[in-house]
């Protein structure tokens, strides 16, 4: 026959109280067991009193092959009577397939719109770069517009002056 150490549910609805009791391995849950060697209460605030274990009975049990459940365990563990290796299950951390598809989904959407960020960006720096090549060429226009109403203009004070001038020079020769 092979024993367990293990929690016999009690209490009411949405209020447990845990029996930890030693029960034949076959046996279900809250049936018949052996003999009650502790409580559990995890509605209690104060967390060092919601367990509480028969050490010398739980000591017999063991030794005659009584072998604890993972919760049985890890109150004996705290209780010092043995010792739980912690279980390492990298398996169990990885997200399932929906997971890894919305995470992917989150990183395609972020690297589009780092991408669209810097399309716009570069859109804006070249709209400016336009904008001020636009502006010198206007600027340069001007320039060389004025450039040429100062030579027309000079080229207009300089002619009457040449025709007087030929002029002046015809009158005493004559």
């Amino acid at each position: 026959m092979s024993l367990k150490l293990r929690l016999s549910r009690a209490g009411t609805k949405k209020r447990p109280y845990y029996h930890v009791v030693v029960a034949d391995a076959r046996s279900p849950r809250d049936g018949r067991f052996i003999e009650r060697i502790g409580t559990y209460d995890p509605m209690l605030e104060d967390t060092t009193k919601r367990v509480t274990i028969l050490t010398e009975r739980a000591q017999h049990w063991l030794s005659v092959g009584a072998q604890p459940t993972d919760r049985v365990l890890r109150f004996l563990d705290a209780a010092g009577l043995l010792k739980r290796e912690a279980r390492n299950n990298p398996e169990r951390a990885k997200p399932g397939a929906k997971a890894l598809e919305r995470v992917e989904a989150r990183e395609k959407a972020v690297a589009d719109a780092a991408a669209a960020a810097i399309k716009a960006e570069e859109d804006r720096k070249a709209a400016i770069q336009a904008a001020k090549e636009a502006a010198e060429a206007e600027a340069e226009a001007a320039r060389e517009a004025a450039a040429a109403e100062r030579a027309a203009a000079k080229a207009a004070k300089e002619a009457p002056a040449a025709e007087e001038a030929p002029a002046a020079s015809e009158e005493p020769s004559s």
